[in-house]
This record gives C-alpha cells, structure tokens and sequence, in this order.
C-alpha cells in the first residue's frame, strides 16, 4: 500500500495519524508512507521523529473576519491545494488519509480531483469545519464518538471506530501502585489526583492548583501535577514570592512535563484536565473519574462537546474555564475523592464508552475502501488487489461479498 496522511497543529490530530501509519506498516511492511503537513506544527518533531517522511504544504485555519492578513492566508491556503495535488501526482498514493485540521481541506480536496480513494479521521465530539465541509468529497469518515455520527451530514459513510491511543489499562496489583507512588514522592494511604493541561499545560487550570497548595486545601488527598515545560518556571517563582519551594509542597509532586503518562493515569483516582478528544479516550479506556476544564474558545467549542459526553452518563464533572476557582475545584474533588462508592461508579461509568481493538477497526475500513476503488462502489480496485500478498487475497476471498461492495 502507497499512503499520504494529512496531519497538522496539535497531537491530537498528528498523534492518530502516526497510529494509523503504525498499523499500516504493521500489517503491510512494504508499504509505502508519507506525511503532509504544514512547517509551523509539531508535525515538524513527532512525524520525523516516528520514521515517516514530511512534506510541507501552506495551509491556514480561515477566519471569518476580513482583513489583510486573512486575505493572505486565504491565497496561501489556495497555494497549498496546488502543492498538496502536485505531491499526489508525484507519490501515486493508493489511499489519502486525512486525521482532522486544516491541513485536510487542501489535501483531501487534491486526492478527490484526482480520483484518489479518501478518509478521513474525526477525533472530537463536534466535527470541526474541514470534516464537515470536505463530507461530501470523502469516500469514509472515521469517528472517535457517536455523538460526531448525525453531525456530519451529507457524509458517503461515517463509521464509528474510537481514537487509536498509546494508553492503555493495566491492572497493577497495590503493592505496585504503592511502590510507584513512592518513586514519585507521594503517599501510599491518600487517594491520588492527577492534574495536567495539555503538552503546553493550562494556566487557568495552573493558577486554581497555585491557590490550593498556598491555602493548603488538599490535606485529604494529594496531587500530581504537570505543569506543561513552558510554565513550569512561572509555577515556580509564583511559590518562591510565597517563600515556598516547589519541590517540597505538602501533598503534591510537581513536574514540567509526565513522560511516563500511562503508569501515571493508570494509578491516579481522579484526573483533572482540559477536554481533547484524546483525553477522553484516554480516561474512558482507563475507566476513570475525571473533572473537566474544556479550553474556551476554540472552534465549535468542541471540547465542551467532548467533555460531555462523559458527563451525560455521571463519569466527569464540568467545571467552565470562566468559573474555575481553586475553591470550586477543591470541592469538586473532595465530592468523588472522600466518596469511595461515587468514585469508582464514575469509573465505571467512563468505561461505557471506551473503545478497543481502534486499528484493527480503522484498518479493516482502509482496506474496504481499497477494494472498492475510487468512483463506483461496485468495482474492485484490482490495482491494489494485484499488489496484495497470498495473505490478504485470501483475507479477500473468503470475506463475504457485501463486506467489500456497496
């Protein structure tokens, strides 16, 4: 299989493609993967650092409002559609994915003139513009919630597969829980809240934690707490102008940054974090209660989107990042940490959405739309058939016939 995935911006849209492209080559080790993205994203790092080849194209997320600078982004973006088509013709992909952002509008646009087969991956609640607007052009939509399912209308075909994550749930025994809250500085005996805010951290979220520790609020349970690398100092001097040292705060370990994340989540009690889909993946497949900050003023407002979905069925609590306060939080956690039967039905209940088995679904929908070819769903793709190795043909033989034609 020859495959382009569009990926841009953030993790959570860079992240699942990797994942894909990861299945991809696990399943098919010749095969043959490239990434489009932008030069300004963390694109730049993750994609190479994976072993993928990147290739930049201009791309902009467009605002409504008129102006210069819009104007210019609006022609770029437009360049970029010519440089994604002209990637596309060079490469001779068997497939366009596409994992969310704007970077998709450009790319998937260019596979869809050429008569390329496309997907695209949607990880939020609420389905950003570029899904919604490239619906009618994309042969499969891939998404993380059902909720997304009867928002995107006018689709070919959504299918409801989850978000392929690298967290997963690990049944520790006490005794190892125990030792792994030693190595990190905590108590054995206090429930365990975990606080972050995202790669880069959140300063809302920061500044209600700050206020907690000052006022010594969490003599009942302890925190661990990621800052984000770019805030860290800050923490720090605002405890020094209150004569505390931020490596000896009564009940909390504070860290720039948590790279060992799923040992982390998986012996937490509580979670506390802004909402982005692969968060509430992440708490779902851990079967954990969560207090939730949706980030303000993105697009859609998706994350307040996502952070529902937990809440509708009791597993997470909303608090708006307008109403934060370290008091507001404080009680928040004290409601779930002090109730032990509250805590663990919130668990419970965060498990009815989890997902598994992600890239073997998304996978399974690759190879699909492989078979199908590109315009008329009742034709195979004997091109890529005639690639295929004994394996997978005989994968495709005995699969039933409606499994492959439409």
């Amino acid at each position: 299989m020859k495959a382009i995935i569009a990926a841009a911006g953030t993790g959570g849209h860079i992240n699942p493609g990797l994942a894909i492209a990861n299945k991809i080559k696990e399943e098919e080790k010749d095969s043959e993967i490239i990434f489009i993205g932008t030069n300004r994203g963390l694109e730049n790092d993750l994609v190479p650092r994976a072993g993928y080849e990147l290739k930049t194209i201009d791309a902009y997320g467009l605002s409504k409002k008129l102006s210069i600078e819009n104007i210019k982004k609006m022609y770029k973006t437009l360049k970029g559609y010519g440089q994604a088509k002209k990637i596309i013709e060079q490469f001779k992909p068997d497939i366009v994915i596409g994992t969310g952002g704007y970077i998709c509008g450009a790319t998937i646009s260019a596979a869809h003139k050429l008569k390329i087969p496309t997907m695209l991956h949607e990880s939020n609640a609420f389905p950003g513009k570029a899904v919604k607007m490239l619906a009618k052009k994309t042969d499969t939509i891939l998404v993380s919630f059902e909720d997304a399912m009867p928002r995107i209308r006018k689709a070919k075909k959504v299918v409801y597969t989850g978000t392929p994550t690298k967290i997963t749930k690990k049944n520790y025994s006490q005794e190892q829980i125990d030792n792994m809250k030693k190595e990190i500085g905590l108590k054995t005996d206090l429930p365990m809240v975990l606080v972050f805010g995202g790669s880069q951290g959140a300063q809302a979220i920061n500044e209600a934690i700050i206020e907690i520790a000052k006022n010594n609020l969490n003599k009942d349970y302890q925190i661990m707490w990621a800052t984000g690398p770019k805030q860290y100092d800050l923490m720090k001097e605002l405890f020094e102008n209150e004569n505390l040292n931020i490596n000896n705060i009564k009940n909390m370990k504070i860290v720039p940054y948590i790279y060992n994340m799923e040992e982390i989540m998986n012996i937490s009690d509580v979670i506390v974090a802004r909402s982005g889909a692969m968060t509430i993946t992440e708490i779902s497949n851990l079967g954990k209660p969560s207090i939730l900050i949706p980030l303000p003023n993105v697009s859609n407002d998706h994350q307040l989107y996502n952070a529902k979905v937990l809440e509708k069925i009791n597993a997470a609590k909303i608090i708006l990042n307008k109403d934060l306060t370290a008091d507001k939080l404080d009680l928040e956690i004290k409601n779930i940490v002090l109730y032990p039967q509250v805590m663990q039905k919130m668990g419970i209940n965060a498990e009815k959405i989890a997902t598994s088995n992600v890239e073997d679904k998304i996978y399974a929908e690759i190879k699909k739309l492989m078979f199908l070819g590109t315009e008329q769903k009742t034709s195979v793709n004997w091109k890529y058939l005639l690639k295929m190795g004994t394996k997978q043909m005989m994968f495709f033989c005995s699969s039933p016939k409606s499994q492959f034609f439409e």
